[in-house]
């Protein structure tokens, strides 16, 4: 389980590592189910970021595993072929998702969106997950 004062401090570590890479981020802690513990938008995070954090973060939980790794087995032929249409836009494959685990198992999950190199939003929320998992 991810208590609110957990998922706080995780916010707080995504949004020091933005700040070390001179870009503003919002950043979404989930619990397993895809509902939301935690969020919050730096000064000057893209409009779209919001939804971006929220979306990455609810596919990485949902599905248990990084949102960006969901594009490689949502392709014809594969098991994830249509989860967008099929879910009316719920996931998001873009990088900046993370799952989060403790005792092994699957308690929710960080998403940061903001940056234009989503490798930056990526090493974010794996900082924050790092705080939240054991």
């Amino acid at each position: 389980m991810i208590t609110l004062e957990q998922a706080k401090k995780a916010v707080a570590v995504a949004e020091e590592k933005a700040k070390g890479f001179g870009v503003p981020v919002s950043t979404a802690v989930v619990d397993e189910y895809g509902v939301l513990v935690a969020f919050s938008k730096m000064d000057g995070a893209l409009v779209v970021s919001p939804e971006f954090a929220f979306r990455k973060a609810y596919t990485s939980a949902t599905l248990q595993m990084p949102s960006g790794t969901v594009a490689e087995y949502a392709y014809e032929g594969k098991p994830y072929f249509s989860v967008n249409t099929a879910f009316k836009g719920k996931y998001l494959l873009i990088a900046g998702g993370v799952p989060v685990q403790q005792g092994g198992k699957v308690v929710g999950a960080v998403g940061v969106g903001g940056s234009k190199n989503v490798s930056e939003d990526l090493e974010c929320a794996k900082a924050a997950a790092a705080v939240l998992s054991m």
